[in-house]
């Protein structure tokens, strides 16, 4: 797997890309077609195992078995948990779990670091080992996680049949960037589960929804981001700082939040319910609402697993409290600014606790969402840039620090070229669609026919556009964002 140099797929060589004309309309409609053909539900599991696996191969034919390596051995130290609940060899299955699962997310992921690290500190130049980062490693290796926690905690049953751990493991909607799925979510549905017409209108509205969020506002915010940022940053002014870092804020919710709508849409054509990954979370009117609303599935992991682990003996609020964001930094990337970003917000988590909920409620809203926006958007421009020279300037920038100007005609002549895409993307922020939806519910059934067919109408063209898009840009590359992670 050849690594890549740009900003949005690092470590990402040839693969399957859901916003991909070969995926869309050959790899998911044959999977479609075949999994509606066959009728029984233990051999359209069988069915979504094989086109996993043929995904994940197609960009990772090696990897894919270190994946199936860790399935298999999750599950036997799972069955070994449930085995002997009440003694020390649970314990010792459960520690072992642990070690695997986080080593090989360490060895994959931070080797490297820890190398660039180890060579500043001491002066040394060690080689890096230049291991290939798995797709999804990230992903499916908490969720391996959280499957034999529960076990250990009681609250799943170890799965007695292998081939029903890796369906959970591998299921290729949420392989590879989330959401992170409970076992206890699917749990049922592995071995139960129908698919209705309503299902399939239903997924396939959802994934158009989130391809379109890639396609039409994502990749065009980022070409933005692209033009204020790239070779541009040492001269970039204040106002085009301020539009970039903005234009990145908003690309990373709809890359990311158009993924999870494909991949819970998709999920709910094959008859699973994944939980919602993103809630609108600019609407919100703390940093704590925001992170209840922004990957909603990674907040509540480390919630779950870590935030109340005793630390030293007994639970320590402060320290778990930037243990988990110290974590959560680092496990979006061997990068001291992803844990820089971490960090960040948990400073201010810290400081609303102690401010208190009831006064934050109390507060001008005017007031806690100028505050919020602006931590966010600032947050964004950590996550952003991984060289901490370019952070520096990028924090230069943005009060003029740097000797840069406020603003030039180059800077108006962009925020021209790309106002639209602004406009669309800030309206898209906001709940419209479920506002409208609740407006409509008491029109009479004629009307909400009529509407149904518009929406349908609306939907189509949106595929037709998507489709045209893909084809004109000829974007057989199309990662996401989240796929580095």
């Amino acid at each position: 797997m050849q690594e890549r140099k740009d900003s949005t797929c690092k470590g990402i060589g040839v693969a399957l890309f859901f916003a991909d004309i070969l995926f869309l309309y050959c790899f998911l409609p044959l999977c479609v077609g075949i999994y509606l053909a066959v009728k029984k539900t233990r051999n359209r599991n069988f069915v979504l195992i094989i086109f996993s696996l043929l995904f994940y191969a197609f960009g990772e034919p090696l990897m894919v078995l270190l994946l199936v390596a860790s399935a298999f051995v999750n599950f036997l130290l799972a069955k070994a948990i449930a085995a002997n609940r009440g003694n020390g060899y649970a314990k010792a299955a459960l520690a072992a779990a642990l070690i695997y699962d986080i080593g090989m997310l360490g060895i994959f992921k931070y080797t490297d670091f820890v190398i660039d690290n180890i060579n500043a500190l001491s002066g040394l130049s060690i080689e890096h080992a230049g291991i290939a980062l798995p797709l999804g490693i990230s992903f499916y290796t908490f969720q391996i996680i959280s499957y034999v926690i529960d076990v250990y905690w009681e609250k799943v049953d170890a799965q007695k049949h292998f081939s029903k751990l890796l369906l959970y493991i591998s299921l290729f909607p949420q392989l590879v960037a989330g959401p992170i799925v409970r076992y206890s979510t699917i749990e049922e549905e592995i071995d139960n589960r129908t698919v209705s017409i309503s299902d399939l209108s239903a997924g396939a509205t959802r994934l158009i929804i989130g391809l379109s969020k890639k396609v039409l506002i994502a990749n065009s915010l980022n070409l933005l981001v692209q033009e204020c940022f790239t070779d541009k940053l040492s001269g970039a002014t204040v106002v085009g700082t301020w539009v970039g870092v903005i234009a990145y804020s908003m690309y990373v919710y709809f890359d990311f939040s158009g993924y999870s709508d494909m991949a819970i849409g998709m999920g709910r054509m094959f008859g699973f319910h994944f939980d919602e990954n993103f809630r609108y979370p600019f609407m919100c009117r703390s940093i704590t609402e925001f992170w209840q609303r922004w990957h909603i599935s990674l907040g509540s992991f480390f919630r779950d697993y870590l935030l109340y682990v005793p630390l030293f003996g007994k639970r320590r609020q402060v320290l778990s409290l930037f243990l988990v964001w110290f974590t959560t930094g680092l496990w979006h990337g061997a990068s001291w600014n992803y844990v820089l970003w971490g960090l960040y917000f948990g400073v201010f988590l810290f400081i609303e606790t102690k401010i208190g909920k009831k006064r934050l409620k109390n507060a001008p809203s005017v007031l806690m969402h100028f505050y919020n926006k602006l931590v966010i958007i600032v947050g964004f421009g950590i996550f952003r840039f991984e060289n901490m020279k370019e952070l520096g300037v990028f924090f230069k920038n943005l009060i003029a620090a740097g000797g840069n100007a406020f603003i030039t005609t180059e800077t108006c002549d962009t925020i021209l070229k790309y106002l639209t895409v602004i406009a669309v993307a800030v309206i898209a922020c906001f709940p419209v669609v479920p506002y409208i939806k609740k407006r409509v519910e008491n029109l009479s059934s004629r009307a909400q026919g009529t509407l149904v067919l518009a929406s349908t109408a609306y939907t189509l063209a949106l595929m037709f556009i998507n489709t045209a898009v893909l084809v004109a840009t000829s974007s057989s590359n199309n990662p996401f964002l989240y796929w580095r992670f």
